[in-house]
């Protein structure tokens, strides 16, 4: 069976694996001082994590009309697909996932829409196992079951190098009741189930960078890995060759979608695992 694998692109699925892989990625909305963009467009990420500081109004996100994705999985199906596998960001964090569903009514069971509980290669990591099997025409149980046991093994950490995006993002519910002090810290997260959990935060970036450290090493042994980063390229590349225990080869290095970076903020950095 012929299996097409759709996401959108908050997976941060690197666009040279995407065409490996044949992932059809369709780009979330950024709206910046009341212009719309389309993700990856008009500007790039390290330009976007410069000026967002000094712009004096918080960008929004927005979502992908359902025409888009039912273009996307008619499209397909007019080149002889029979089964879509479209899988998106925590319906929890965003609109994607319902939208994506919404489209997929009209196809019946042919499409097949998955709330990954995650966000970038978070959920990027399911969009890949799930690619990889399509690619070897694995049947669709088996390459639903292969997203689920990605989702299952993911751990997705990040310091955040302040808490003031997260809390005007008004997306994160404990965020919106924790300002002064804790503005300065740097505040820890997972994002765990679709939520976004709070584990703390470290005083100092140096140790915030050891205590990511050690939640990176508490996920036993990986089989993907990927560094993120909201410009933040130099400390992420850095973080990289810290880590003096078996890793797996080739990890991605990953300057985030403008997308979740404007709830995140500059200077975050996190990883994506996915552990044996």
């Amino acid at each position: 069976m012929k299996t097409a694998i759709v996401t959108d692109s908050t997976a941060d699925v690197p666009s040279t694996l995407a065409q490996k892989l044949k992932i059809h990625v369709i780009p979330a909305i950024l709206m910046i001082e009341g212009q719309s963009y389309e993700d990856g467009q008009g500007f790039s990420r390290q330009e976007f994590y410069e000026r967002l500081p000094n712009m004096q109004r918080q960008p929004s996100t927005g979502t992908p009309s359902a025409g888009a994705f039912e273009a996307v999985y008619q499209q397909l199906f007019a080149q002889g697909v029979e089964t879509i596998v479209s899988i998106h960001v925590a319906s929890l964090l965003s609109g994607i996932y319902n939208t994506a569903r919404l489209a997929a009514q009209s196809f019946g069971e042919r499409v097949h829409v998955i709330d990954s509980q995650s966000l970038s290669l978070g959920f990027g990591f399911q969009v890949l196992a799930a690619a990889e099997a399509a690619a070897q025409r694995q049947p669709i149980e088996k390459i639903l079951a292969q997203i689920e046991s990605t989702r299952r093994h993911t751990h997705l950490c990040a310091m955040l190098d302040t808490l003031e995006y997260v809390r005007r993002s008004g997306r994160v519910g404990w965020a919106r009741a924790r300002i002064g002090s804790l503005l300065r810290i740097k505040l820890f997260v997972e994002v765990k189930d679709g939520q976004v959990v709070n584990l703390g935060q470290e005083r100092t970036r140096r140790n915030g960078l050891a205590r990511l450290r050690e939640l990176l090493q508490n996920a036993g042994e990986l089989e993907r890995l990927a560094i993120l980063h909201t410009n933040a390229e130099t400390e992420a590349q850095y973080f990289l060759s810290e880590i003096d225990w078996p890793i797996p080869a080739n990890p991605l290095v990953v300057n985030i979608t403008t997308v979740i970076g404007t709830h995140v903020g500059p200077n975050a950095l996190g990883f994506a695992a996915v552990s044996k």
